[in-house]
């Protein structure tokens, strides 16, 4: 038995403490907790799933590395608690050192079938994803510990700064009390429409929900996001954009 919780991109500390409480639960019941996440940068600010009692975490980590591709291929993260390891699908690659002392990375673990039965093998590993693989490790190596907690700073601070433009603007709502670099605004009229008006503005304004959820009912909610690629001059055109064409 498994309990699922979500730790995504809106996360902040009140999620963290919210998945702590649930990893009690769960282990209480004998469950294992899995935390999904869907923005890895932003655990630059957050304390880690594992860290907050969780036995299984997967990520999507498209965002370190790798560009939009027009959705596709990305990144999955997948990490465990070692009791768990021999459980994983897929290789294991350790740290060790040759014989001459210097620093070096070998397959540690990986299951028989990868090898002789490949009809029973839980992975397969591409050209593709081996790229998005290298991708990841060399942008998260450059970054390192320091640099992700400031790539992590610097989104949000858009990101707030987003929701403080967009929600000054009159007729508009920021719908996410709390988030990390994505918002959802409600707009006074259809959201479609208006992304493609300020297409006219040269403004790619974001994505409107009935996009993903054509059945949801929220025709006039749009999903925006504000990364450390996004200039101030850009939120500012964006805001200014957007209150011009309510206006109208």
């Amino acid at each position: 038995m498994a309990l699922a919780a979500t730790h995504h991109a809106h996360a902040t500390a009140h999620h963290a403490g919210h998945t702590a409480h649930s990893a009690e639960a769960a282990h209480a019941a004998g469950a294992l907790l899995i935390v999904v996440t869907t923005e890895a940068v932003s655990y630059g600010l957050l304390k880690s799933p594992g860290e907050m009692g969780a036995d299984i975490a997967v990520a999507e980590g498209q965002s370190i590395g790798n560009a939009l591709n027009f959705g596709g291929p990305y990144i999955g993260l997948f990490t465990c608690r070692e009791k768990l390891v021999r459980q994983m699908p897929g290789r294991l690659c350790g740290e060790t050192v040759d014989a001459q002392g210097r620093r070096g990375f070998v397959l540690t673990l990986s299951t028989r079938e990868q090898h002789i039965r490949r009809e029973k093998a839980t992975s397969n590993i591409c050209t593709n994803s081996g790229l998005c693989a290298l991708a990841f490790t060399v942008h998260l190596s450059l970054l390192g510990e320091t640099g992700l907690r400031q790539l992590a700073e610097i989104n949000h601070d858009k990101a707030r700064r987003l929701a403080k433009a967009l929600g000054a603007v009159p007729g508009v709502e920021v719908l996410t009390p709390r988030y990390f670099n994505e918002i959802a605004v409600r707009l006074p009229g259809d959201a479609s429409q208006m992304v493609e008006a300020l297409l006219e503005d040269g403004i790619v304004a974001g994505v409107p929900f009935s996009r993903l959820d054509p059945t949801a009912g929220l025709d006039d909610v749009l999903l925006c996001a504000a990364t450390e690629t996004t200039l101030d001059a850009d939120i500012d055109a964006f805001a200014q954009a957007l209150a011009r064409r309510i206006a109208r």
